[in-house]
């Protein structure tokens, strides 16, 4: 079951959000306009975890925003976070299953819950950013018709993932 967060269910905020195996990376190329991948392997994979969101009222309040939480047996086990960009996208700012939960179609669900997020609030079309070494993710976006839209390698410049790429996922209506 998929619900709207509300202020009764908020506490079930970032309950899904746990660490991911990185056992390599995806290599974007960009040959005549289109976007291509392949994979590079490591030799030593690693456990990777995002930090949590803080909770953010206007989720609740703003039409233009949302949190959507799946439900099994009244536990949260998935969430997907989504506001309206300035494009014209529906932006998925985050979205996570819970370990156990992950390839039985949670994931999909809550994909298919911003689709129609998105479409009632007349945007064109979702998109989402994540790194090259959340390899699972992109081959789950992949395998939802999403596709690379653009590669930045300065975005996490900055930071201790400075050797990570921003990977930008789409999908247009």
């Amino acid at each position: 079951m998929i619900i709207k967060m509300n202020h009764l269910n908020m506490k079930d905020f970032n309950k899904s959000n746990e660490g991911f195996m990185v056992s390599g990376r995806i290599i974007p190329t960009l040959e005549n306009n289109v976007w291509s991948y392949t994979e590079e392997i490591f030799t030593q994979p690693f456990v990777k975890k995002y930090e949590d969101d803080e909770i953010d009222i206007s989720y609740i309040e703003d039409d233009r925003k949302a949190v959507f939480f799946y439900y099994v047996d009244n536990n949260c086990v998935g969430q997907i976070k989504l506001c309206s960009n300035w494009n014209g996208y529906g932006l998925i700012e985050d979205i996570a299953v819970k370990s156990a939960y992950r390839k039985n179609g949670v994931g999909t669900a809550l994909i298919n819950q911003a689709m129609k997020w998105a479409k009632e609030n007349n945007l064109c079309g979702l998109m989402l950013e994540t790194q090259d070494i959340n390899v699972s993710a992109c081959y789950f976006y992949a395998k939802n018709n999403f596709v690379i839209g653009a590669v930045d390698t300065m975005l996490y410049s900055n930071f201790p993932s400075a050797n990570e790429l921003a990977i930008f996922w789409y999908y247009k209506f």
